[in-house]
């Protein structure tokens, strides 16, 4: 998983590390566990909280210090969240909320399955589900509408301040919700399963079982075309194939120091 604030870019692996990508070369920011599967990442304000496999959640500040590890109720920890007021955990047994000082638990509420992804908006959470549905909760602890689907829940997101719903489902398909509830329609995506997803100006981008990124039009104009049945081609970019950058042995020198110069010593 990775995960990013301002120019701080964060990646979590199986290996219980999370690494700083910041620079050229990644560094371990934090070691939780080595025999810890990390399963997500969030970052607020320089705030950042990791949930793994066992159902840990743990929050890490700026300075790369552990502020406070919790094991909620369940294990498999797919959702975590954060903002100034609390951290959001969803795991095999529902959905906690923790304090952000201390990791208290504010609320917590059951769901009828294990929760596979999680979103958050300005008031509310969302939780897809193995049940096949995803939950809303304000954020303050109160349920708000349950969303409906046909197969487990592996993604969901939601327009700004969730006036559409969207999830994607282990049969490859991809529904959409208004905010009340009714499922406006449901297709195929062509290329495999969402294992995430991510609404950001009028799109939704996923990433698939079969090893695709996709872009998808959610805009008012194509949501209402969607339920017509009218839904375009897709367009098939295939990646240019590219050798991985490999670290270099020689030290990289400088003759302008207008800008400064910046010198990371790491332990080898």
């Amino acid at each position: 998983c990775l995960v990013a604030d301002g120019i701080w870019i964060y990646a979590g692996c199986d290996n219980g590390n999370v690494y700083d990508l910041t620079g050229k070369l990644p560094r371990v920011s934090y070691e939780i566990d080595e025999n810890v599967d990390i399963y997500w990442l969030d970052i607020y304000d320089g705030l950042l909280a990791v949930s793994d496999v066992k159902g840990g959640v743990t929050t890490i500040d700026h300075n790369d210090e552990s502020q406070w590890t919790r094991l909620s109720q369940g294990d498999s920890g797919w959702m975590v969240r954060c903002d100034k007021d609390g951290i959001y955990h969803g795991h095999t047994k529902g959905v906690t909320k923790y304090d952000v000082k201390e990791g208290r638990v504010l609320w917590h509420h059951k769901t009828g399955g294990s929760v596979l992804f999680g979103w958050q908006e300005a008031n509310m959470v969302y939780a897809g589900a193995s049940d096949f549905k995803i939950y809303a909760f304000t954020k303050d602890g109160q349920p708000g509408s349950t969303y409906r689907c046909d197969a487990s829940v592996y993604s969901c997101a939601t327009a700004i301040d969730g006036k559409y719903i969207f999830a994607g489902d282990n049969n490859s398909s991809i529904y959409c919700f208004k905010e009340n509830g009714e499922r406006l329609w449901k297709f195929g995506t062509g290329c495999g399963s969402a294992l995430s997803m991510q609404y950001f100006d009028d799109r939704i981008y996923i990433v698939t079982t079969d090893g695709f990124l996709a872009c998808l039009d959610a805009s008012e104009t194509a949501i209402e075309a969607a339920r017509v049945g009218k839904v375009p081609e897709a367009n098939l970019i295939k990646a240019p194939a590219t050798l991985g950058a490999t670290p270099s042995a020689t030290l990289e020198t400088t003759s302008d120091s207008s800008n400064g110069v910046i010198l990371e010593c790491v332990a080898d």
